[in-house]
């Protein structure tokens, strides 16, 4: 029973990560209808910005505020500078598109950093444990899962009750429609592209506050396992998507956790696995859903 509730705690803890990554594909593919292969580079965006400015001295609390606000500025600059030009094109030009923008930044990093790991020292509170029903249980599991669920209420109530969430529903629903009654598309777009942005920094964060190693890679299987997690809730969902990554991490756990040692080695290719079974017997997701305005 010890063993279940530790492999279930951890899969609590991937699966905040998957969750807010998830949301931020969601939030763009109902905006924009594509699919931001490039969202997985902001994890590691974020994360080597708080690595370089705790290196240089600046407190860990400000460093993290700089580092999200670093991302953003990323997302929105990979936005107007490589998405926007093709907003038109066809699908496969969207996704060729977003594959280079991942494998340019994942490149860039590493001639800038080099392709080590690195290691992420975070204040010694957050490596502080205790006991959960038998199991040790750290700090930074409980702000992990406490950051998830307070910024997934914050996105709905933004989307729910502002005017601004407002203008994205109905860009999500019929663009043209909102074009002519004035919205502005472009302002909408770097909205969705904000919002995606601070959640992939605050999940990179607590991803390498956790693991305390990263490099270079460490944006594109995390994005590429969002993703999967986003197309098993219902790629478009806000809901399909935070239930999705829960469902993701909990597959991918307790795959390597009860099955012998040379099966679970195969832990990643098992979760391409739960993405071709989505794809053939629900392509909608579980919760049959292709826009989170109806979520």
């Amino acid at each position: 029973m010890g063993f279940f509730t530790a492999q279930l705690i951890s899969a609590i803890k991937l699966g905040s990560i998957y969750a807010l990554v998830a949301i931020g594909y969601s939030i763009v593919y109902s905006i924009m209808g594509m699919i931001n292969f490039a969202h997985g580079e902001l994890l590691m965006i974020a994360t080597f910005s708080l690595w370089v400015l705790m290196n240089a001295g600046i407190p860990f609390g400000f460093a993290v505020i700089l580092a999200i606000i670093i991302t953003v500025l990323f997302g929105i600059f990979i936005e107007k500078i490589a998405y926007r030009p093709i907003r038109n094109a066809g699908e496969s030009t969207q996704i060729i598109t977003s594959l280079a923008v991942s494998i340019f930044l994942e490149a860039l990093c590493q001639a800038i950093f080099n392709s080590s790991a690195k290691a992420l020292i975070i204040p010694a509170f957050f490596s502080k444990t205790f006991k959960f029903l038998g199991v040790t249980v750290s700090v930074i599991d409980v702000v992990t899962f406490a950051c998830t669920v307070i910024l997934t209420i914050v996105v709905v109530l933004i989307i729910q009750k502002t005017s601004v969430g407002k203008a994205m529903r109905a860009v999500a629903d019929n663009p043209e429609a909102a074009d002519l009654v004035g919205i502005d598309r472009n302002r909408i777009i770097t909205v969705a592209f904000i919002i995606g942005s601070v959640l992939a920094a605050v999940a990179g964060i607590l991803y390498s506050g956790k693991y305390t190693s990263f490099s270079n890679d460490m944006g594109f299987m995390l994005g590429v396992k969002a993703f999967i997690a986003a197309v098993l809730g219902g790629l478009g969902s806000l809901t399909g998507a935070v239930a999705g990554g829960y469902i993701m991490a909990v597959l991918e756990i307790f795959f390597s956790g009860y099955l012998p040692g040379g099966v679970a080695s195969f832990q990643t290719t098992f979760t391409f696995i739960v993405l071709i079974l989505v794809l053939l017997v629900r392509p909608n997701g579980l919760f049959g859903s292709n826009n989170w305005k109806r979520s």
